[in-house]
C-alpha cells in the first residue's frame, strides 16, 4: 500500500480535487460508441489534467510545515474543505461545456451546478446536444448524489475522513469501518444502476438513454435526453421503473442496506418510511381528484399522472410526464409543498427532508397534548430510524426548528428576488425557486436558454444552499473568514515585531 501513501497527507482538499479531475475524464468513455464526439476529448482532458495537477500540488504543499504554506492550512477545516471542493467542482464541471463552445460561461456554470447538486434544471437544448455532453450531465448527477467525500473515502481514508463524511450530509455509518460504508453504498448504487438500465431497455428505451435516465433517477437528479422528459416515451412500464428508481434514490442509504439484507420488519417500523408512504398516498389522492374534475376527466389517467408527479416532487427528482402550464393553481401549490418537504435524510434527495418534518410535527403534537394534559404528565417522544428507536430530544427539535426557519427565510427571499429579476409572476417564481432550493428540477417553464443572468445566479445560489443544506455553506464561509482574519493578524503581528 506504499503507492497510496501520498494520499494520506493533510490535504483533504487536494485529494478531492484529484477525484474531481478523474471524474471529469469519465465521459470520454462514450467516444468509442459515438466516434463523432472524438473532437470533444480535449475539452474534457484540459480541466481533468488541470484538476489532477492542482490536487497533487496542494497535497505536496500541505505536507510542509514551514511558514510559507501556513495560509494553505485554512483548507483543512472540514466545512471549508467540503465547501471549496463543491465550488471547485462546479467550475471544473462547467469547463467542458464552455471550452467546447456548447454554452456561454454562465450557462455552463448553471448546467454544472444543476448537475452536481442533482437539481435537473437545464438551459441546454437536448435535441442538439452531443451524447458525450448528455452523459457528462447525468454522470455529474450520479456522482453528486453520492457526494465527493464519499467517493474519496472509498479509496483513501485519513484522520478527518469521518468529519468530512458527516459534514457533506451523510449521517449514517452503515458499517464499523468508514471505507466499507462508502464502498457498500457505491456497490448498492452500481447494482441498482445496472438493474435500472436493463429495466428501461426491456420497456423499449434505447440503451444509452436507459443508462442516463437510470443515473439521474437514482441520484434524484432529473436530467433527461428528451425535451418532454419521461412523458416523451408515453410508456406505463418506463414510468413504473422511474417511480421505483426515484423512491430508491430518495430513501436513506441505511434503509436501503436493511432492505438488501431482507430485514423488512425493521424497515416498515422506520418513521421516515411510514411518513413518506403516507404523504405519497395522501397527495396522490388529492391531486388525482383535482386533475379529474378540472382537466382530464379520466380517472385512470389522473391517477397515473398524479402518482408519477407526486413521487417526482417528494423525491426531488424532477422528472415529469406532462407540462404544468395548464394545471390548477391549487395543484401547483401542492407540488410546491411536496418540493419543500423533500426526500429522505441521508439520501441523494434534497428539500427540508422527511425526518425533519416528521419530528417537527411530532414536537408540535406533543406541545398541544402538553397544554391540555395534567401538569405532572411526563412524555418521552421517540421515532424509529434505521439504527433503531431514537428519543426526540429538545436539542434535536431546536436544531430542526433552526434549520427550517433558515430554509423558509431563504425560500421567501429567493422567490421575491427571482420575481424581481425575471419579471415573472409570484407563483411561477415560487415554483421555480422551490425547485432550485429543493434540488428538484421541475420547471413551470421559466428556466431555459434565454433566462437572464441575474435569474440564473439566484437559482444557482438556491441549488447550492439546498444541496449543501445551508449550514455547511454558512459555517464554511464563517470559518474561512475567521481563519483568514486570524492568519492576517498573525502576519501583521510578526511584521510589527
Amino acid at each position: 500500500m506504499r503507492h497510496l501513501s501520498f494520499f494520506y497527507d493533510k490535504s483533504n482538499f487536494g485529494k478531492l480535487i484529484i477525484i474531481i479531475g478523474i471524474l471529469l475524464a469519465v465521459p470520454i468513455l462514450v467516444v468509442p460508441f459515438y466516434p463523432s464526439d472524438g473532437k470533444y476529448i480535449i475539452d474534457f482532458l484540459i480541466p481533468s489534467f488541470f484538476s489532477v495537477f492542482l490536487g497533487v500540488l496542494l497535497c505536496i504543499l500541505l505536507k510542509k510545515d514551514d511558514n510559507e504554506t501556513q495560509w494553505l492550512k485554512i483548507l483543512q477545516n472540514s466545512h471549508l474543505t467540503v465547501l471549496f471542493a463543491w465550488v471547485y467542482g462546479f467550475f471544473a464541471g462547467a469547463m467542458p461545456f464552455f471550452i467546447s463552445g456548447e454554452l456561454s460561461f454562465v450557462n455552463a456554470l448553471f448546467e454544472a451546478v444543476s448537475g452536481w447538486t442533482t437539481t435537473g434544471l437545464s438551459v441546454m437544448d437536448v435535441t442538439t446536444t452531443s451524447p458525450i455532453f448528455l452523459f457528462h450531465r447525468s454522470f455529474m448527477q450520479f456522482c453528486g448524489g453520492l457526494g465527493f467525500v464519499m467517493v474519496m473515502v472509498m479509496f483513501i481514508q485519513g484522520k478527518q475522513a469521518m468529519n468530512l463524511f458527516n459534514t457533506e450530509g451523510h449521517p449514517d455509518k452503515l458499517m464499523p469501518n468508514l471505507k466499507k460504508t462508502a464502498r457498500i453504498i457505491l456497490m448498492m448504487f452500481i447494482i441498482l444502476l445496472c438493474i435500472g438500465t436493463i429495466s428501461y431497455t426491456v420497456f423499449g428505451m434505447p440503451v444509452f438513454e436507459s443508462l442516463l435516465h437510470a443515473m439521474s433517477a437514482l441520484s434524484t437528479g432529473g436530467f433527461s435526453t428528451r425535451v418532454d422528459s419521461i412523458g416523451a416515451y408515453n410508456s406505463i412500464g418506463i414510468e413504473a421503473v422511474t417511480i421505483v428508481l426515484m423512491i430508491i434514490g430518495t430513501t436513506n442509504f441505511a434503509v436501503l442496506l436493511l432492505i438488501m439484507r431482507r430485514k423488512y420488519k425493521q424497515v416498515v417500523r422506520i418513521s421516515e418510511v411510514r411518513f413518506m408512504t403516507f404523504i405519497i398516498l395522501l397527495f396522490t389522492i388529492i391531486i388525482t381528484f383535482s386533475l379529474f374534475y378540472e382537466m382530464y376527466r379520466n380517472l385512470g389517467e389522473s391517477v397515473r399522472i398524479s402518482l408519477f408527479n407526486v413521487v417526482s416532487a417528494i423525491s426531488t427528482t424532477g422528472y415529469s410526464t406532462v407540462t404544468y402550464n395548464d394545471w390548477p393553481p391549487f395543484t401547483i401549490g401542492i407540488l410546491i409543498i411536496l418540493m419543500l418537504i423533500g426526500g429522505g435524510i441521508g439520501s441523494t434527495a434534497g428539500g427540508i427532508k422527511l425526518t425533519r418534518i416528521y419530528i417537527l410535527l411530532r414536537a408540535t403534537q406533543g406541545n398541544l397534548i402538553k397544554r391540555i394534559s395534567p401538569a405532572r404528565k411526563v412524555s418521552a417522544p421517540y421515532y424509529y430510524r434505521a439504527q433503531g428507536k431514537t428519543p426526540i430530544e429538545q436539542g434535536l427539535v431546536e436544531d430542526i426548528v433552526g434549520f427550517i426557519t433558515f430554509y423558509l427565510m431563504i425560500f421567501v427571499t429567493g422567490t421575491l428576488l427571482l420575481t424581481l429579476a425575471s419579471g415573472s409572476s409570484l407563483m411561477d417564481s415560487m415554483f421555480e425557486f422551490t425547485s432550485a432550493i429543493g434540488t428538484v428540477g421541475l420547471s413551470i417553464g421559466l428556466t431555459g436558454p434565454y433566462l437572464n443572468i441575474h435569474s440564473l445566479f439566484i437559482l444557482m445560489v438556491g441549488m447550492i444552499l439546498g444541496r449543501l443544506e445551508i449550514f455547511i455553506v454558512l459555517i464554511g464561509i464563517y470559518s474561512g473568514v475567521s481563519l483568514l482574519t486570524q492568519k492576517i493578524r498573525q502576519i501583521q503581528s510578526k511584521m510589527h515585531l
